[in-house]
Formats: C-alpha cells, structure tokens, sequence
C-alpha cells in the first residue's frame, strides 16, 4: 500500500498541485494569441519540445511566470493544438503512466473516431466500435458507411470490461462530465471520452500503436481543431482542482443570430451562412457534402475536385486526403499563378472532365494566395456558365465553384445580381483572419440561391463531424463581424502606403499585390508577396542567395520593431505586421515544385507604419552597399 501510495497517489497529487500553479502564473498569450512565432518554433519538434521543457520544469517545481514565457512554440497556430492543450495531454498521460504522445485532445467529438477509421481504411484493418449507455446522437453510422467509406461495426455493452477479442482495433467511446483516471483494457486500444461542451480526448492504448499517432494528428491538423485554449484551460481546471466543467452557454442563440446577420450584410447573401470551428472544418464540411450529394444524384459518376497546386497547402493536402478515401474522387490541377490564366486553365479543364461525364467541384481562391492576382471576372462567369456535353452528346453535369475569399471577404460574389448569383457558387472565409480580427480559429460560408440543397447537405456534415463554432468562437465573431469591412479598408491603405514605399525604395524587387483598379472594385487585401532581388552565378546559388535574403529581411523587422512585426502565419491582425515564407508556413504539405520561396506580409490597421518603412529602407542600404 505504501508502495502504491509513494508512486501513484503522491505523484498524481504533485502532477495536480503543480497543474494548479502553472493556470494561476501562466502568460495571458496562451490563452489569447491563435498563431504562435516562427522564429522559435520548430515543426519537426512540434509539442515535443515544449512538453520536454514542461517536464523539465515539472521536475523542479517551477512555474513561475518568467520560466513558462521561455518555453518554445509549441504549434505555430491553434488549430493544430497550444500550449494549454500539451499540458492537458501531459496531464492526462501522467495519470496514466503512458507517454504524452498517446494522448490527444480535440474540439471535436466524433473526428477522432473518424481519425481512426480513416487509418483502418487505408490500412484495410477491422474496427470495433463499443460503447456503453448512448451512442451520441451525431453519430450517424449509416453517413459515414456510406459517404466516408469506413467500414466497422457498432455494438453495446454493459460495461467496457466486457469488450471481447477482435481481430482488428477496438475503440471504446465514453460519455464523462469530468476529467479523470479510468482503468485501460487491454483488449481496448483506443478510448475516445467525449466531454459534450469540450470536446473530446483520444487515448492510444499501448505503444503497439503509435504508428496511428501521427495519422491522428493529421486529422487534427486538417479535418477539425485542437481543443480551443479556453476549453482546454476548462478542462485543466477540472483535472487539476475537481471543479465541475463550466462553460460558456449565456444567450448562444442571439449571438448566433447576431453572426448570421452579420455574415449575411458582408456578403450580400439571403441562405442561413454555416459557421464551423476553423476554416479547414468549414472546407472540409463542403467537400463531404458535395461528394454527399453528388452520390446521391449522379450515382456511379467520379468527381473530380479542381484545385490549384500552389494554393494554400492546407486546402491542397486536404482535397488530396479526401480523394485518397474514395475510388470516386480525384484531385484534377488548376493551374491559376504566374504565366498561366486562371479562365483559360478552368476551360480546359472543364472541357475535359465534361467529356469524361464526371462531376467538377472547383476549389478557388481570389485573390490566390500567396501571389495576390485576381482573374477576369466576366470571363470566368462565361467559363463557368458555359454548356458542355459529354463524349455521348448529352448535357454535361455542371460545375460547383467554391471560392475561398480569406484574403478579400468583403467583396460581394453571390448575392442577387453580382458575378456568381448564376451559376452554383459557394463561398468560405477563414474566421482567424479578418472576421475574428485573430481573436479565435472559426470560419463560415455562405451559397448564392441556386445551392440551398447543397448547404443543407454542408451543414449535416458540419454537425456529423461536431465542426460548428463554440459559443466563444461565436461570442468573438459576433463582436468583431460588425467592424470587419472597416478594418479591412484601413489595413489595405498601409499595406498600399507600404507597398509603393517598397516599390521606390527596391525598384527591381517583384511586388504581388492587388492594382489600384482591382481596388476600385473592393478587392483591398492587407498582404503582399515580396520576390527580392537576388545575385548569383547559376539559378542555384541565385535562389540560396533569395532564401537568406527573405530570412535576413525578416529578421530585421522582428528585431528592430518587436513589439509589432512578428515572424507568424496570419493575417487581418487588429494591430502590427506579420512576416512568413509560404513555402516553409502556408505551403508546407504542397509539392516542392510549386511551393513560393517569396515573403508574404500582411499589415493591420493600428501599427508604426513610418517605423516599418526606416527599417526596410535601412534593409535596402545594407543589401546595396
């Protein structure tokens, strides 16, 4: 008993008391901030390096404020996780004597499963799904059989010390209103405890299967989000102190009401908008319900998603997981940047897929990202409009345009009247950016009058993977929408400043931004692309030479004004200017070929816009002399 006491108990409280500490002395960022510095920040050691120092500090009995401050980025941006929840995870696998890694906590409920089986798939394994009590009423087996593709059978039992052999994975789903030990199976290997206002936490039931962890991860990086920094600081507070789980529920409805209005006025749209968790949940949301609806009304045709290589990665890598799930989908090129017509290429695209009588789903940015161009609008309306036949003669299905406008989501493109009402367009933002003002993760879309089926078939999917926003995504949504066209305005006339700025200071470095005329229509992004001039004796040492220049460039900005130019990934920031490499940030899952090794930044309408230009002028003097 002494034994057990000095080693389990004894441990668990000092786990617990320093868990208390550490919620008491921790820097406000970690709850505030949704994208993290990439200058100390490294994506190969993601949450290990942090929790390695964590653990470092666990061991002294540190958790001063000063020490937490020092700990490296744990993740460079909160959908992929944070620091709150590695220490949540930490927490937990403590408890159980089982490495942190094995440990994975989700906004979701129900995405882990899905991750699971997404793996199972892939890998042609079995899976078991056991449960006690209630299935969650979002568990909707049928829809993932038949649209997902994941095959498993679903039983109930008494108790999980039940669970009979299988050969294949078994996945225990529980249902708790707090965070506690619970007594591993070892014919389970996989216990998913879905906490209903929190989300959910993946155990991985012995080392036999880290091999799922970082699919897992993947999942959580692409299809949904970590457990928000509030939730997880929730759910700390309950493993720590015991407290009962509290969250935010006060007046959801009118705040809901108060999002979709003013979703509706930014857009110009009349359909319901569908506000999901992050911009990735939305877009993932779209695809499930365009391939949803496209078995259901072109049954035995393939669809075929359109998507440019070089856009951001994230969508990419995400039409690329979708497609590698079913025999039925396919990821077709969109070549949008550079020498090639964003119309032209879609034409001929279209054309072809017409004659192959299969399913086109086009996934668009305007402007692209990271390049900034906008196409001929009344040309793509034509494309996009244009009747085609198939091989045999007949009507040709016709095409889907989904429009990712995070750089310009005040441009009108769906409601009546304007360039897309005609044809079945969709449209999405990504609600970290300019809709939050970087407040939280959160994303919405909205359909012109010609998709209200396919929105209803985007929200059931929405809800079957538990992707809509939280009440405090809504609560920051709500407060920061009504002046997002008016922020937008104000950071594109610094961004313009400081980009005719550049344009005289380094006449011969390449600027991709929006023209004034672009801007006259309301495309008023807040960032730019920057090609710097480079020198060399061959293409190699010219393009090493650029990627030293970017970095030495960067470097400068964060050191010399620290307070607001930050190496990070975003953008439509309340204050400051943010600096990235899209080929090492944004694009990291894009093809090496098509990735940009450019600078792109972003200015926000409240920072030191004289300040910015001396240092970059001191810059230019330093590369000339």
């Amino acid at each position: 008993m002494q034994t057990y006491l000095k080693g389990s108990i004894l441990e668990d409280y000092k786990m617990q008391n320093y868990l208390k500490k550490v919620l008491e002395n921790m820097p406000t960022d970690w709850l505030n901030l949704t994208t993290h510095r990439l200058d100390i920040y490294n994506e190969k050691f993601a949450k290990t390096q942090f929790l390695e120092q964590f653990e470092n500090l666990f061991n002294s009995s540190n958790s001063d404020l000063s020490a937490l401050q020092k700990l490296p980025t744990a993740y460079d941006y909160i959908r992929l996780g944070h620091p709150l929840s590695c220490i949540l995870e930490w927490g937990i696998a403590h408890l159980h004597h089982i490495k942190p890694a094995q440990v994975i906590s989700f906004s979701s409920q129900t995405i882990p499963v899905l991750a699971i089986l997404r793996k199972n798939l892939l890998d042609r394994k079995n899976t078991q799904i056991i449960y006690t009590g209630e299935i969650p009423a979002i568990f909707e087996s049928k829809l993932l059989q038949k649209v997902y593709g994941y095959e498993f059978e679903l039983k109930q039992l008494q108790k999980g010390a039940d669970t009979p052999d299988f050969r294949g994975s078994t996945v225990f789903i529980t249902s708790d209103d707090t965070i506690r030990k619970i007594e591993l199976n070892k014919n389970i290997d996989f216990y998913v405890n879905m906490y209903e206002d929190l989300g959910s936490v993946l155990f991985i039931n012995g080392e036999q299967h880290n091999n799922y962890i970082s699919e897992i991860q993947h999942v959580r990086r692409r299809e949904t989000i970590a457990m928000t920094p509030v939730n997880a600081y929730t759910a700390l507070k309950n493993l720590s102190e015991e407290t009962p789980i509290e969250t935010i529920k006060d007046n959801l409805k009118t705040t809901k009401k108060s999002v979709f209005d003013s979703i509706k006025k930014i857009t110009g749209t009349t359909l319901e908008p569908i506000v999901g968790s992050s911009g990735l949940s939305i877009q993932y949301a779209i695809m499930m319900g365009l391939v949803h609806d496209a078995q259901e009304k072109h049954k035995g045709k393939s669809i075929k998603f359109i998507v440019p290589p070089n856009c951001y990665g994230g969508t990419n890598d995400q039409a690329r997981r979708v497609a590698a799930c079913s025999d039925s989908v396919e990821i077709v090129d969109l070549l949008v940047d550079g020498e090639f017509d964003m119309v032209e290429s879609l034409d001929m695209v279209l054309t072809k897929i017409a004659d192959q009588d299969a399913i086109p789903y086009i996934i668009a940015e305007i402007p692209t990202n990271p390049r900034v161009e906008v196409p001929n609008l009344q040309e793509l309306k034509t494309v996009l409009s244009k009747k085609r036949t198939t091989a045999t003669g007949k009507l040709a299905v016709d095409p889907v345009f989904i429009l990712d406008q995070t750089f310009c989501p005040n441009v009108h493109f769906l409601g009546t009247h304007k360039i897309l009402s005609t044809i079945r367009a969709i449209s999405y933002a990504s609600g970290s950016k300019f809709p939050s003002a970087g407040q939280c993760t959160a994303g919405y879309c909205v359909g012109n009058l010609k998709t209200e089926a396919l929105m209803k078939k985007i929200k059931q999917h929405l809800e079957l993977c538990d992707n809509e926003a939280t009440p405090l995504q809504y609560q920051l949504l709500a407060k920061q929408l009504p002046s997002m066209n008016q922020r937008i305005h104000e950071a594109y006339k610094n961004t313009r400043d400081f980009v005719d700025f550049i344009h005289r200071s380094l006449p011969e470095a390449k600027i991709n931004f929006v023209p004034e005329e672009l801007a006259s229509q309301g495309f008023t992004p807040s960032v730019f692309s920057l090609d710097l001039p480079t020198k060399g004796n061959n293409e190699e040492e010219k393009e090493t030479y650029k990627r030293a220049l970017n970095l030495e460039l960067i470097n400068l900005m964060i050191t010399e004004i620290p307070n607001e130019s930050k190496f990070c990934v975003s953008y439509g920031q309340l204050q400051g200017c943010y600096w990235t490499i899209p080929a090492t940030s944004t694009q990291g899952t894009t093809k090496e070929g098509d990735k940009d090794y450019i600078i792109r930044a972003s200015l926000s309408p409240n920072m030191n816009l004289a300040l910015h230009k001396k240092v970059f002028l001191d810059f230019v003097k330093k590369i000339q002399a």
